[in-house]
């Protein structure tokens, strides 16, 4: 089980060429601004000026999902949490938002519509939850 990152970027809302880059640092690891712009720029159908990408990399790193630093004459970017870290501080960042409604009636009408996969999803994260809490007590 994937638990939340100690770490949280600052803003978890991006854009989507902020989303873009993003998951091509993901990829590459450690990146410049030229190994960005030439990624893009493989899609012969792509346009998009060298300085919007250094924008948006430092966007990133201003809202927390990027750090940066220089080796020679080069800025190095690379990521603060993993593409799997991301995907659960974005989940229960949306969990926490619906369970806001704070209405049970709406939490249950919503529950009420789900199908058979879905509610045995729900008890298998249940089961989880549960073993999870069992642990942490045992320690």
């Amino acid at each position: 089980m994937s638990s939340l990152p100690g770490y949280r970027p600052k803003q978890l809302s991006l854009g989507p060429l902020e989303t873009e880059i993003l998951h091509i640092v993901w990829e590459l690891g450690t990146v410049t601004v030229k190994d960005v712009h030439d990624r893009i720029l493989t899609d012969p159908n792509r346009e998009l000026a060298y300085t919007s990408v250094t924008t948006v990399l430092r966007r990133l790193t201003e809202k927390g999902w990027l750090a940066y630093g220089k080796q020679g004459r080069a800025f190095l970017w690379q990521p603060l949490v993993t593409k799997q870290q991301a995907a659960v501080i974005k989940a229960h960042e949306q969990l926490h938002r619906f369970l806001a409604v704070g209405n049970p009636d709406i939490v249950a009408a919503f529950a009420d519509t789900l199908d058979q996969a879905s509610c045995e999803q729900i008890e298998a994260i249940a089961q989880k939850i549960q073993a999870a809490r069992k642990a942490r007590e045992q320690h």
